[in-house]
């Protein structure tokens, strides 16, 4: 008897457990796009339309920001660029977008672990997309871009790796990226061995990552958060990459260099400070400070 009420339990127990089960994250493949503000739009076009070498497609945008120009880095990412409207408000990243599978699941997923969110919206490349900020008040969008496919193995002319912000508390973004979204650590670093002042956290399906620039002072002038503030390209040869900026025209005085992650780079800077480092996909040698722990970005991710 008791066997027979304990099946008419798990009987009635499992269909309802089934539907008021907490939404399930969908998956994050990397970053669709980067919106930055600058202060003068025809300077900062040229700089990334004819310097970087970046296609413009003012009218093939994700998200049209009002005839703001995009950048086309490949079929799946862009760069954005938009007036900053006054100087004290001024924000080299203003936007990070993160390419994801659904974005009514997405939504549904973080309004269940109390993320506020906006409504679910029609882009115009990125399909649907959703709206929120983490606890540092970054703008962040999801988006499902319908160009892209649900995963990403579509040949490269420039690759946005990863996307450099101002982290004042890491615990608190841990728990919004690393708890809630699913990203781990890739890498971590510092200017000597026994400190850490860069955190590359990875998305959950895919390669790139997002980079907490830590122990910035929080009266930092405007060049140093430019700096911090950054995007990342990927190129398999530093040193052609570099040949091609000369050639654009970059009159730029810093030469290519092996970073802290054993990976070579090269830093340039639009017209407002902002960063923009190039990067080598894989590390040439033995990182400082900590090992890879995740897979490497790379032309056929």
């Amino acid at each position: 008897m008791k066997y027979m009420r304990l099946l008419v339990f798990v009987a009635f127990f499992i269909p309802w457990a089934e539907v008021y089960a907490p939404p399930r994250r969908p998956e994050i493949y990397g970053i669709a796009l980067v919106r930055l503000q600058v202060s003068n739009m025809d300077a900062s076009r040229r700089f990334y339309q004819n310097i970087l070498g970046l296609g413009s497609v003012s009218q093939d945008c994700f998200i049209p920001q009002h005839g703001a120009p995009c950048f086309e880095l490949n079929i799946g990412q862009q760069v954005e660029i938009a007036p900053s409207r006054r100087p004290q408000d001024f924000k080299a990243v203003e936007t990070v977008g993160f390419l994801i599978r659904d974005a009514t699941e997405m939504r549904q997923y973080l309004l269940a672990q109390g993320v506020k969110c906006g409504e679910v919206k029609s882009g115009d490349l990125a399909g649907k997309f959703v709206e929120t900020s983490d606890p540092e008040n970054h703008n962040v969008l999801f988006l499902a871009a319908v160009r892209a496919g649900s995963q990403l193995g579509y040949p490269v002319d420039h690759y946005l790796i990863h996307a450099g912000l101002v982290v004042h508390d890491r615990s608190a973004e841990d728990k919004f990226y690393k708890d809630i979204l699913g990203f781990h650590l890739y890498w971590q670093g510092g200017r000597t061995d026994d400190e850490t002042d860069w955190v590359n956290m990875q998305v959950p399906d895919g390669t790139d990552w997002i980079e907490y620039m830590l122990n910035v002072p929080a009266n930092a002038d405007h060049h140093t958060l430019g700096v911090m503030n950054h995007i990342a390209l990927g190129v398999p040869d530093i040193h052609a990459a570099e040949a091609q900026l000369r050639k654009n025209g970059w009159t730029g005085t810093e030469e290519p260099k092996i970073g802290r992650g054993g990976k070579w780079q090269l830093n340039l800077y639009d017209p407002d400070d902002t960063r923009v480092e190039l990067m080598e996909f894989t590390p040439v040698q033995k990182p400082c400070c900590s090992e890879y722990t995740g897979p490497h970005p790379g032309p056929n991710r």
